[in-house]
């Protein structure tokens, strides 16, 4: 066993594991206050359903052998069955297989928990539960094995997707489109604020998110080694690019810097860079931050546009920023690999995940709705899922103040006029 490799691996799959609360977070503080937990819970909750499929089936599925045309996985290590605590990765030299899978496993739960985003505000909770139990099951443990083991058909076509460019964002991003085309909008959507609640949140998120990030990236070269040094610079300056690219395009378009616009901004960059970052230089990571920065930001107006309610800006960020990372690296990446056929091979493995989540996450969503009702009632969406599905607040506001702040809050107007409100009405136009 290589210690120092095995060391790395392990502390990179605690920092992916911390991206899934980070961002519950991040989505948490986008959201109305009656909504807050919910959207908490939407993405903590992926952290025990799908660890437990992962268990049962799912590294299976991913990363067992091919069981024919590269697009599953046998049933050979159900239950992690046949990994020895000291069987590697390299037969005679390597990390632990278990290393592995718990790294692959931080994967796999935050894929759909990204999805969440979309979905804001109006599903039910078990709906929603249901629906990532069965979504990791028929989309990202066969679409993971096409991708990154040695069998899949996406890894034999010479695909680049150092760490989820296609497996997890794009996956992500085309199904949370899919979800929502079923689910519906928001009630007074495009017409009623719904501002973030809390901006701080968002940002806490982001860095949080940044920060993990790191693991999510530079981890998958699974060895301290120059590959991961590498990964880890270009996320960095990508990111950062990005942010700035996010930025100037708010500057130019609506006249302001906003903070929730750096925090989309940078997590823009951070998908763009995910399946390129280990293949391009430095100016390349650049490159494709400013590129991902500014085009995800003109994206997000897209469900104005065509009248889909992508609460959080999933598809602009994720599927965007995937689509532009796996597309960039095809032309951007060195040592002779870029150029046309290369582009040809990611646009082909871009579009081919497109298509196949696209479509059955579309199925899973009209499955979950016919069985249980994927869609809050009316009533619970405009009270609040929080109380509806969780009997809980985010904040007791009448325990600050006590009786007079209590009098304060159940006596306020139901809607204020808030100066923000302008500037929302202009974006969202």
């Amino acid at each position: 066993m290589n210690g120092a490799d095995t060391a790395f691996v392990l502390i990179s799959a605690a920092l992916v594991m911390l991206m899934t609360p980070a961002l519950a977070f991040f989505y948490g503080g986008m959201v109305r206050v009656k909504s807050a937990l919910n959207m908490l819970m939407m993405s903590f909750i992926s952290l025990g359903v799908v660890s437990v499929l992962w268990v049962l089936y799912g590294y299976s599925l991913a990363f067992g052998d091919d069981i024919g045309a590269g697009l599953l996985g046998g049933l050979g290590h159900l239950g992690l069955s046949g990994i020895h605590p000291d069987t590697l990765t390299g037969g005679k030299e390597g990390i632990p297989v278990l290393a592995f899978a718990l790294f692959q496993m931080m994967f796999a739960v935050i894929t759909p928990a990204l999805m969440s985003g979309a979905l804001a505000d109006r599903v039910k909770f078990s709906a929603w539960t249901l629906f990532i139990a069965l979504w990791v099951s028929v989309v990202y443990f066969p679409v993971a094995h096409w991708v990154w083991q040695a069998d899949g058909w996406l890894f034999k076509l010479k695909v680049i997707d150092f760490a989820g460019g296609t497996a997890v964002h794009i996956n992500a991003g085309i199904g949370a489109l899919a979800a929502v085309l079923v689910v519906g909008k928001r009630v007074g959507f495009k017409k009623d604020p719904m501002r973030p609640h809390s901006l701080p949140l968002v940002m806490l998120g982001a860095g949080l998110l940044w920060f993990g990030w790191f693991g999510f990236n530079a981890g998958s070269a699974l060895a301290a080694n120059g590959t991961a040094a590498n990964m880890a610079m270009n996320t960095q300056i990508a990111t950062g690019a990005a942010m700035l690219g996010w930025l100037a395009y708010e500057r130019i378009r609506h006249g302001a810097f906003t903070t929730l616009g750096a925090a989309s901004g940078a997590v823009a960059g951070l998908v763009a860079i995910t399946p390129s970052g280990a293949a391009v230089n430095a100016f390349g990571a650049i490159l494709i931050g400013l590129v991902a920065g500014a085009v995800c930001s003109w994206a997000v107006s897209w469900k104005f546009k065509f009248g889909f309610d992508d609460s959080l800006d999933v598809v602009g960020v994720h599927l965007v920023g995937g689509v532009i990372g796996t597309l960039l690296v095809g032309l951007l990446a060195t040592d002779g690999v870029g150029g046309l056929t290369q582009l040809g091979r990611q646009a082909a493995g871009a579009f081919s995940v497109m298509a196949y989540s696209f479509t059955v996450s579309w199925l899973l969503a009209k499955l979950v709705d016919k069985l249980v009702g994927f869609r809050a009632g009316e009533e619970d969406e405009i009270s609040g899922v929080d109380q509806a599905f969780h009997a809980e607040s985010a904040y007791d506001f009448t325990a600050v103040g006590g009786a007079a702040a209590s009098r304060a809050v159940h006596h306020a107007p139901a809607q204020q006029q808030h100066p923000n409100d302008t500037y929302d009405k202009k974006v969202d136009a």
